[in-house]
């Protein structure tokens, strides 16, 4: 390799282990910065709300512990087919696949 391509190939090299670090390092989170999830009452819905604010009407907050934090993680996966009903039971969600 010639002295002149050097610094090319470093450069690619760097930014292509920079991608790499951080495709694996994130992962896409529920909800911004400032934000929670809730939960839909009776169905798989969800939505985020700002910190500080209450759930919307026909919303609650996730029961404590069971909170999905990332798209796919395993509290994510299980409230695909769970819900909550009117009086904060869990319950398989009608709407379930």
């Amino acid at each position: 390799m010639s002295a002149a391509m050097r610094p090319v190939w470093a450069l690619a090299l760097a930014a292509a282990s920079a991608a790499l670090l951080v495709g694996c390092s994130t992962e896409d989170a529920s909800c911004g910065g400032g934000e929670y999830p809730v939960l839909a009452v009776g169905s798989t819905g969800s939505a985020c709300v700002s910190d500080g604010e209450e759930p919307p009407k026909g919303y609650v907050r996730y029961p404590e512990g069971k909170v999905p934090e990332h798209v796919g993680d395993k509290w994510d996966t299980y409230w695909n087919t769970h819900t909550v009903d009117e009086n904060g039971k869990i319950i398989k969600a009608p709407d379930a696949e």
